[in-house]
C-alpha cells in the first residue's frame, strides 16, 4: 500500500520528478561507464603484457614501442637489424624471445610476421587447419576469421603499410592455413605469418625499385656489392622478451641504449604510466558525476520539501484515518528511495549503452572491444548504496516534518 501511494505521490509534480530522475540517471550513467571502462581497460592491457618483461625495438618513444608491438595500436618506432637483435635474443638471461615483423595489413587487420611462440604466449590454439610452414601461409585470429568470414584454404591480398587504403600487393596471395581460438586478447585481431613472408614481400618491392633505378644509372662492382649486402641485411620490427634473470630487466635498457641503435622498454613501467595518466582523467570525471548526484539529491530535497506544504492536509487526513507517524515518515523516505532506484536502473542502462558506443569506436580504430554486459559487482554495489544514501539524506528533513505534523492545527487551518 505504501509503495502504491509513494508512486502516485512521486508524480504529484511530474516536472520536478522528471528533473530529479534525469540528474540521477546522468550521474549514475557516468560513474557506471567509468567503472566498467576502467576495469576492462586495465584488464585488457594487463592480460596482454603477461609473459613480456622487455620489448626490444628501434629507438624512439618507449610508450609508442609498447603500444605498437604489444597492443598493435600505434605505428612502430622503426625497424631493427635482425642479426643485431639475435645477439640479445640468444643471451643466457633470456627465457623466450619472440620476433615481430610488421609490413602489411588486410582491411585494417595487421599482418604480423612471427613464430609459433607468439600463439603459445597468448594461449591461442588452432580450432581448424594447421600452423603456417611456408611463405605467405597465415593463421588468422578469431575475430579476423569471424568478421571477414574466412575459412581454411581461402586466399587474399594484403595492402602496404598500416592503412587500409594502402597499395594492394597483388603479386603474392596469402593462403589461410589455420584459424586460432578466441582469447579476448590482441592476437584475435591479427593475421600471423612467418617472418620470411614479410621479408619476401618487401624485398620484392626493393628489387623492383632497384631494377627501375638500374635502367637510368650505371652501377660499378662496389655498388653491386653494397646492394647485395643490403638485401641480406634483414630487419624486424621488435622482439618480445621474457627473462630468466631479472638482472636483465634492470641492466638491459641502459646497455642496449648505449651500445646499439635499439632500445629496450618495459611494458609494465610504460603501462603503469599510461594508467596514471588515464586515471587522472577518470578521477576528474568521477568527481563531476558525484557533483551531479549531489545536485540531484538537492533537487529531490527541494521537490519533497515544497510538495510537503501542499500535501500536509492529505497527511493530516491519513493520520485521522489511522496512519501512524512512522508510516508517514516511511512514506516520504520511500518516495525518495523510489526515485533513486529508478535513476540507478536507468543510469546503469544508459552507462552500458555509452560503453557499447565507445566499444564500437575503439574496435573499429584500435581493435579493442569492451563488454557492456559485464557487471562490476563490488563497485556497482557501492554505487547503488551511495545513490540510496543520497536519496535518504535528501528526504530526512521532509520526512521528519511529516512525522511531527500537528493534526489538529493543520485541520483547523484548512
Amino acid at each position: 500500500m505504501i509503495a502504491k501511494i509513494a508512486w502516485k505521490n512521486s508524480w504529484f509534480k511530474p516536472l520536478n520528478t522528471v528533473l530529479s530522475i534525469i540528474l540521477l540517471t546522468a550521474s549514475v550513467a557516468i560513474i557506471s561507464l567509468l567503472i566498467l571502462l576502467q576495469k576492462q581497460f586495465e584488464k585488457q592491457f594487463s592480460s596482454n603484457i603477461d609473459g613480456v618483461d622487455l620489448v626490444i625495438g628501434a629507438k624512439g618513444s618507449p610508450m609508442q614501442l609498447i603500444l605498437s608491438s604489444v597492443y598493435q595500436m600505434d605505428a612502430p618506432t622503426g625497424n631493427i637489424n635482425y642479426k643485431e637483435a639475435q645477439v640479445w635474443m640468444k643471451h643466457p638471461f633470456v627465457k623466450t624471445a619472440i620476433p615481430l615483423a610488421f609490413g602489411d595489413n588486410y582491411r585494417g587487420f595487421r599482418i604480423v610476421g612471427t613464430t609459433e611462440e607468439y600463439l603459445k604466449k597468448y594461449e591461442a590454439n588452432l580450432v581448424s587447419g594447421t600452423m603456417f610452414t611456408k611463405n605467405f601461409e597465415v593463421v588468422l585470429g578469431s575475430e579476423v576469421a569471424r568478421k571477414m568470414n574466412f575459412k581454411v584454404g581461402d586466399k587474399f591480398f594484403g595492402s602496404h603499410g598500416d592503412a587500409e587504403e594502402g597499395e594492394v600487393h597483388d603479386e603474392y596471395a596469402y593462403i589461410v592455413k589455420g584459424i586460432a581460438s578466441p582469447t579476448g586478447k590482441v592476437i584475435d585481431n591479427l593475421i600471423l605469418s612467418n617472418i620470411e613472408s614479410v621479408w619476401a614481400m618487401h624485398h620484392h618491392e626493393e628489387d623492383a625499385t632497384a631494377a627501375a633505378e638500374h635502367q637510368h644509372e650505371e652501377g660499378d662492382d662496389h655498388n653491386h656489392e653494397e646492394a647485395h649486402d643490403h638485401e641480406s641485411d634483414h630487419e624486424i620490427t621488435a622482439v618480445l622478451v621474457k627473462l630468466k634473470n631479472k638482472m636483465g630487466f634492470i641492466l638491459w635498457p641502459r646497455l642496449i641504449a648505449q651500445n646499439t641503435k635499439m632500445q629496450a622498454a618495459s611494458p609494465a613501467i610504460e603501462i603503469n604510466r599510461l594508467f596514471s595518466l588515464f586515471g587522472i582523467g577518470l578521477e576528474a570525471l568521477q568527481y563531476l558525476a558525484y557533483g551531479i548526484m549531489l545536485i540531484s539529491g538537492i533537487s529531490i530535497f527541494i521537490a519533497l520539501y515544497n510538495t510537503l506544504k501542499e500535501r500536509k492536509y492529505e497527511f493530516a487526513l491519513m493520520r485521522v484515518s489511522g496512519a501512524s507517524r512512522s508510516q508517514l515518515l516511511i512514506l516520504v523516505l520511500f518516495e525518495s528511495i523510489l526515485l533513486c532506484v529508478i535513476g540507478f536502473i536507468l543510469g546503469t542502462i544508459v552507462g552500458r549503452l555509452g560503453l557499447y558506443l565507445i566499444s564500437t569506436s575503439t574496435e573499429e580504430n584500435y581493435k579493442m572491444a569492451f563488454n557492456p554486459f559485464e557487471f562490476a559487482g563490488k563497485e556497482e554495489g557501492i554505487l547503488f548504496l551511495t545513490t540510496i544514501f543520497v536519496g535518504l539524506i535528501a528526504a530526512v528533513i521532509p520526512a521528519v516534518k511529516a512525522y511531527r505534523l500537528n493534526i489538529s492545527k493543520t485541520l483547523a487551518n484548512a
